[in-house]
């Protein structure tokens, strides 16, 4: 599986989208870079799934991938899951913004999309 590196260690990519999946779970909406926020999608899409897999096993992977955050797993698990039981994937949406003064990094705002209540 390709991903983009984002000009750092393995450890700190990995714990950065961690932080970030985290924080699109608890808040629903980030601002971001573009390249960030394009990675960061498919960790959330995944743990949405695994969330509405529901087993111990998706739970304690969601746990690990997570650094134990079980607030967030617990809403992953309890909210959002539910939320998205008729939906096949496609949980995130990003909306592009203008550039970032200093270095021209195209700013996004990634957030879980709506579903409808029909």
């Amino acid at each position: 599986m390709a991903y983009r590196k984002l000009g750092r260690t393995n450890k700190h990519r990995r714990s950065m989208l961690a932080n970030l999946t985290k924080d699109v779970i608890m808040k629903e909406r980030i601002e971001t870079t573009e390249t960030r926020a394009k990675e960061v999608r498919k960790f959330v899409d995944k743990m949405i799934s695994y969330g509405k897999d529901g087993s111990l096993v998706a739970r304690r992977k969601a746990l690990a991938f997570m650094h134990n955050d079980t607030v967030a797993v617990k809403k992953v698990f309890d909210e959002l899951a539910p939320r998205y039981a008729k939906r096949n994937g496609g949980y995130t949406r990003i909306l592009k913004l203008a550039e970032r003064r200093g270095d021209d990094a195209l700013m996004v705002i990634l957030e879980l999309v709506e579903e409808d209540a029909a």
